[in-house]
């Protein structure tokens, strides 16, 4: 059983997505509890591979028996079992604080809802487990089309939004599959530990430089990396808050993961850092997104609006981390794909619970929000605080190994861009605070602390969990040190000093 306990991880929520729809021609009550049960054994099965991997090493399985490259390598090592835990995780808390707005936003489409969730986060597991370099781009659109449709059912310009998003992302995809094609055409194989082996004796073949570069263009606009970024703010801000409490902590990072595994692991630091010499450009255009993310975040006017521009910036964050090509930027870089999983996951149900009680997330609705929503209002706080990077919360540890990788580097404008958009974050979120704190409902309120009766939070489950996940953010900033030491160090490719 221990041996096929990767493949469930995957096996598991593919399967429970069939039976969720089916469930819901029979009685619609039965699919959250399924859609629960797959994600939770989902977790298990996670946190189960990554306690053996931490032991025993990286793991393989074969699908079907059949060794690579005629089979489908499935490989868990450090890096790869620490994201799987991470969507497992991000995914099974969302589920739980967001049944109250599926009941009220889809009550005839819950089975559909859930359905594509559960289909959703498959292909995100798949995409991070795979070692086969087409078998990602399957899992990628299977992880593409199920959060095209979830962003789509929300309402107003939401379809529209999903419109552009297909188009950006069907155009990502493709770049992403040629780079694939050119690939194969040099090797003769699409698996990943195969792929490695024989790009650095090829390092001098432009077909592989191009297929490199192919690929990155493709993972920047799945990515959104500004000035790729169109789709996001759209898609973002028009999807249902149940579907942006997963597609906007785990997107991005997941395609921030597959970056780190092609450029790492695929194409190997050889190639990538020392033939290409992109290090410098990379460098230079992570700073200038970074930049860009935050100074749009300024000129918006509701926190949904803020918190998309602030990913558009975090985005330059893990990019420039891992072009920094030194130990300390890629550990910032990797590291910061859990932290802003988590910070995401944070501010984003907590703009949730605020907009499923006061119908509006625009900055006037804020006004007196810390006394009607306490709870809510302060695991924002806490999500503002980490994304600002203040100590001890998790954000303030990811840069600063970002920081000093920068400087190690001599890429001075990075952390010139990092210094400016935590500043800028300072503005963004404690202008927000002061909307909510020192302006009042009502002029007769403003000099009276919360009481029972004014306190209208919002459902219960999603309050429980977002100060979880709040409380979440101080603990991974207690124990950076140890995830860096036991799970990011080992996964680092030896020879980067």
């Amino acid at each position: 059983m221990g041996t096929q306990i990767p493949i469930l991880i995957i096996v598991i929520p593919l399967l429970a997505s069939f039976l969720i729809v089916i469930a819901g021609w029979v009685n619609k009550n039965y699919c959250f509890p399924l859609t629960l049960a797959a994600q939770g054994a989902a977790l298990a099965a996670a946190l189960v591979t990554m306690s053996k991997v931490l032991i025993n090493g990286p793991i393989s399985y074969r699908i079907g028996g059949w060794a690579p490259p005629w089979g489908i390598e499935y490989r868990v090592d450090h890096l790869s079992a620490m994201v799987l835990v991470v969507i497992a995780a991000v995914a099974f808390i969302n589920l739980v604080a967001t049944r109250k707005y599926v009941q009220s936003d889809f009550p005839s489409k819950s089975s559909s809802f859930y359905g594509l969730y559960t289909l959703f986060v498959t292909g995100l597991l798949g995409v991070v487990i795979t070692g086969d370099a087409f078998n990602l781009f399957v899992l990628l659109e299977i992880t593409a089309l199920t959060g095209y449709a979830l962003i789509g059912m929300g309402g107003g310009h939401a379809p529209l939004a999903s419109l552009n998003y297909i188009f950006m992302g069907t155009i990502g995809a493709s770049f992403y599959l040629l780079g694939v094609g050119y690939l194969y055409l040099a090797t003769g194989t699409l698996n990943m530990a195969e792929l490695a082996k024989l790009i650095p004796q090829m390092a001098g073949s432009k077909v592989i430089l191009t297929a490199f570069v192919i690929c990155l263009t493709g993972l920047y606009m799945k990515m959104a990396l500004f000035p790729l970024h169109a789709w996001l703010p759209n898609a973002y801000t028009c999807a249902p808050s149940a579907a942006i409490g997963i597609i906007a902590p785990l997107t991005t990072k997941v395609m921030i993961y597959i970056l780190v595994r092609i450029t790492l692991y695929v194409f190997t630091p050889e190639f990538s850092y020392a033939h290409t010499s992109l290090n410098h450009a990379m460098v230079w255009l992570a700073a200038v997104a970074v930049v860009a993310g935050s100074t749009l975040a300024l000129s918006q006017r509701s926190l949904k609006s803020v918190l998309v521009y602030v990913i558009v910036a975090e985005v330059g964050y893990m990019v420039g981390g891992l072009w920094l090509a030194n130990r300390s930027g890629i550990t910032g870089a990797i590291l910061h794909i859990v932290n802003d999983a988590a910070m995401t996951l944070c501010v984003f149900l907590a703009a949730g619970s605020i907009l499923f009680k006061l119908k509006s997330d625009s900055f006037g609705a804020l006004k007196g929000s810390f006394r009607k929503m306490p709870f809510s209002m302060a695991a924002l706080a806490v999500g503002g605080l980490a994304i600002i990077g203040v100590p001890p919360t998790c954000g303030f540890f990811s840069k600063w190994y970002l920081i000093s990788g920068a400087i190690e580097a001599g890429q001075y404008q990075f952390m010139a861009a990092l210094i400016f958009s935590s500043l800028v974050n300072v503005v963004l979120f404690f202008r927000i605070f002061e909307i909510g704190y020192f302006e009042p409902f009502k002029t007769h309120e403003h000099h009276h602390g919360p009481s029972a009766a004014s306190i209208s939070e919002g459902p219960l489950a999603t309050v429980a969990m977002v100060l979880l996940v709040s409380l979440g953010l101080i603990l991974l900033g207690l124990y950076s040190g140890q995830i860096v030491n036991t799970i990011i160090w080992p996964a680092i490719p030896p020879g980067i000093t």
